[in-house]
């Protein structure tokens, strides 16, 4: 969508959205164009509620958001807005915002409105006349003094939060290790930062051996794909690791998924995640300097594929007793925990991933399962997330939890072969791997990336966790 800021309510157009906090008195009208009086017990603001009313050929929609609205609430009452009523919609939307709605409430109004405009129609033939959104015309009207940067900040975050749904939305056959490059590369050239992709052939020359031990089962046009990615600015604040979890398709390997399986090609949401917070960064020009590593395979059936009881190596230099074959995206992570860490002096390591069912068994859909070395980037990212609707909460790392990892046969094993703890055995692992890096923090975001909502018949991406690595660089 195109931004126009404009000055004067005589400069809106056909379609103007105006919300209103829910009042017991009712609401006023806030347009002197409006000589019409709506009574309390048909509007008052209530959280949900929507008036649509047409007066000098212009139409006006009345949104209600409630008495103490979330981000995410309004956020998705104006979703509904650009997600069921495009038909109103022609060539311009205006948003009125009266003087009560704060710089946070309008962004949330405007990142709804984008999201709205995302379809999982990719592949119907039925939707080829569908409506161009990027050429349609967002007017603002507002008293905030920075709204013109406010509203260009939350649509580049919102262009990343949809790439990042269509990334984990795409059929596995189509979103496999090479597309995620791909799509890498091209967004690499458009938005200015470095890029290194390694393939099975270089990914073995430097001893990435348990990222290469989960894609043993795929064939060549589905061959791992390991992604280096190098944001870089002058000066920066501070420099963040990004390591997001990239199978692109997970049928459990050899230990193969009695259910749910047709949900898998979701299991790469962490790597979606870091993509599109990158892409996001960069389109900002934050003034950070980032690394992202995206190690991407498919954990495939074969007579290749890695087995239960094998002992593979890792880039650490560590051996893994391989207890699970369904747990193979802690693998992928060690590795590319430990290269971010070998590699690169990062003030912060965030890794992202759909790792474990335990992680949704504790929290659900709306709140992912946080483990941290730091007490105060545990902090920062629960601010950030309480800000936005992204929400987390920290779950322990003690070492009474390490034990459950250890191995007779190797350094460490993959999993405790226990229905307890899955969540935290998991962190446990993977904190092997991070070299007591003084600053990290893993986010399982098993239960946030992907479900369902009013927004489609079936599940799909969410985007979390895109705009809370912005805004926790923000808040830095």
């Amino acid at each position: 969508m195109k931004i126009k800021i404009k000055s004067a309510s005589s400069e809106l157009g056909k379609l103007v959205i105006i919300p209103f906090f829910e009042k017991s008195s009712g609401i006023v009208l806030p347009l002197n164009s409006l000589e019409t009086t709506i009574s309390k017990n048909v509007f008052s603001g209530k959280k949900d509620s929507l008036f649509i009313l047409e007066k000098s050929n212009t139409i006006y929609i009345l949104l209600g958001v409630g008495s103490e609205p979330t981000y995410n609430s309004i956020l998705t009452a104006f979703r509904r807005i650009t997600a069921k009523h495009a038909d109103l919609i022609e060539n311009e939307i205006d948003l009125y915002f009266t003087a009560d709605f704060t710089a946070t409430q309008q962004q949330a109004a405007l990142n709804g409105l984008m999201l709205g405009s995302y379809r999982l129609s990719h592949f119907k033939k039925s939707e080829t006349s569908s409506k161009d959104w990027d050429s349609i015309q967002l007017g603002i009207l507002s008293n905030e003094k920075t709204i013109e940067k406010l509203s260009e900040d939350i649509i580049k975050i919102s262009e990343a939060q949809l790439e990042c749904m269509k990334l984990v939305d795409l059929p596995p056959n189509t979103a496999t290790p090479s597309y995620l490059s791909d799509w890498t590369k091209e967004a690499s050239e458009k938005y200015g930062f470095g890029l290194e992709v390694l393939g099975r052939e270089a990914a073995a020359k430097i001893g990435l051996k348990a990222f290469l031990a989960v894609s043993q089962g795929s064939d060549i046009d589905r061959a791992p794909q390991f992604i280096i990615a190098e944001y870089r600015v002058e000066n920066p604040k501070k420099h963040l690791g990004l390591v997001g979890k990239g199978v692109t398709f997970d049928t459990g390997g050899l230990n193969i998924k009695t259910a749910g399986m047709v949900h898998m090609k979701c299991d790469m949401g962490g790597a979606a995640t870091v993509l599109g917070a990158l892409q996001a960064i960069a389109d900002l020009k934050l003034p950070y300097d980032v690394t992202a590593i995206v190690p991407c395979v498919e954990n495939a059936v074969d007579s290749l594929s890695f087995l239960p009881s094998d002992v593979i190596g890792s880039y650490s230099g560590k051996t893994i007793e391989i207890i699970d074959t369904d747990a193979e995206g802690r693998l992928i992570l060690a590795d590319g925990l430990s290269y971010l860490v070998k590699n690169y002096k990062n003030d912060h390591v965030l890794d992202f991933a759909t790792l474990t069912g335990s992680a949704v068994g504790t929290f659900g859909y709306n709140c992912a399962a946080l483990f941290t070395n730091d007490k105060v980037l545990s902090e920062n990212l629960q601010n950030a997330g309480d800000q936005i609707s992204e929400r987390m909460w920290p779950l322990p790392l003690w070492d009474s939890y390490k034990s459950e990892m250890d191995s007779e046969i190797a350094d460490i094993k993959n999993y405790n072969g226990k229905p307890v703890a899955g969540a935290i055995t998991a962190a446990k692992f993977l904190e092997a791997f991070t070299e007591n890096h003084p600053s990290w923090a893993h986010l399982d975001i098993a239960g946030t990336a992907f479900g369902d909502s009013e927004f489609a018949k079936t599940k799909h991406a969410t985007a979390y966790g895109v705009h809370l690595i912005v805004k926790l660089l923000q808040n830095l």
